[in-house]
């Protein structure tokens, strides 16, 4: 995983990642935006997916159709300047990925469509006002994990397991939205949930350890956390507590004992369906919000560390070493 960049590097990328004109790509082939939040397995899929649900529908990069990509490197600080600077570019669609971008875009934009992507709750982030409708020019893509099936995963791995422990964004409204789907389930599951608040990443090492002798797993989920998930796991091998993440990547690398989480190909594939309509002249506000379905989640568990832990592992599951 990259480690985030510094605000001056992140301040370049802002400028220059996804430029083409060093290409001498023709300037009046319309232009989708992208703004992404930062340099993680899923965030990168989600744009990848995008561009390949463009490219199935007949978009072909740099023929009829351009791209320009942003990245913020997690600094909010730079939000409104990759905003501001490819919107004077004129983009036929603006694609903004993670919550605080959205909501930046939604404050700011009104003469181009946007399409966020990669947000957990939508409604409780304010940017539609239903799952079933969109609103002005704003539609999207959720990466909403189904956190129900989830916990039966992590029920059947570890029967004895009754104490969640997450750790949280303070800053993150999607941290909220996800810190509250998971207390409903963890309740429906017979399960507890202990859930510590981080207000600057530096502080994870020592508010983790908050979680020692208490929990008996922890969940980190789609949350900006994810930037942070080797420190993480670092901390909770040094007390024994398995984690469970929501992407495959940080099991093949042996971050994460088990991953039960939304493909996020089929999010970024999802955000492409609605930007392909935008292009072909549909409006925002006649796109219902797409979220995932069951069929988009896959079960990874790392073998190794299902041995460490003595764990069975269930049908279904991908296996990784």
């Amino acid at each position: 995983m990259k480690k985030i960049l510094s605000i001056a590097a992140a301040a370049a990328t802002v400028l220059l990642t996804g430029c083409n004109k060093e290409k001498k790509v023709d300037q009046t082939i319309p232009l989708v935006a992208i703004i992404n939040y930062g340099q993680i397995p899923p965030l990168l899929a989600t744009v990848d997916g995008i561009k390949k649900e463009l490219s199935d529908a007949g978009f072909a990069e740099n023929k009829n159709i351009r791209y320009e990509v942003a990245d913020i490197a997690f600094d909010h600080s730079l939000i409104p300047q990759a905003v501001t600077s490819l919107r004077s570019h004129g983009p036929k669609v603006m694609v903004v990925i993670s919550t605080p971008i959205a909501q930046f875009a939604k404050g700011k934009i009104r003469d181009i469509p946007l399409v966020y992507a990669a947000i957990t709750d939508p409604v409780d982030a304010r940017l539609v006002n239903s799952p079933d409708a969109s609103v002005d020019n704003i539609t999207g893509s959720s990466d909403m994990q189904n956190l129900s099936a989830l916990l039966s995963l992590v029920q059947s791995m570890l029967p004895q397991a009754k104490t969640i422990g997450m750790l949280y964004a303070t800053s993150d409204c999607n941290d909220a939205a996800l810190l509250n789907m998971m207390r409903r389930e963890a309740k429906a599951a017979g399960m507890s949930l202990i859930a510590i608040p981080v207000d600057q990443m530096r502080d994870i090492p020592v508010r983790i350890q908050e979680l020692r002798g208490k929990a008996d797993l922890i969940y980190v989920g789609a949350s900006g956390l994810q930037s942070a998930l080797a420190v993480i796991s670092g901390e909770a091998a040094k007390m024994d507590i398995p984690v469970f993440n929501m992407e495959e990547q940080s099991v093949r690398e042996g971050q994460a004992l088990a991953c039960f989480g939304v493909n996020y190909d089929s999010v970024g594939r999802n955000a492409g369906k609605l930007v392909a309509k935008l292009l072909t002249g549909s409006a925002p506000g006649d796109l219902a919000p797409l979220f995932p379905g069951i069929e988009d989640h896959r079960c990874f568990i790392n073998g190794k560390l299902a041995k460490k832990f003595a764990i069975k592992i269930p049908e279904n599951a991908t296996v990784v070493e």
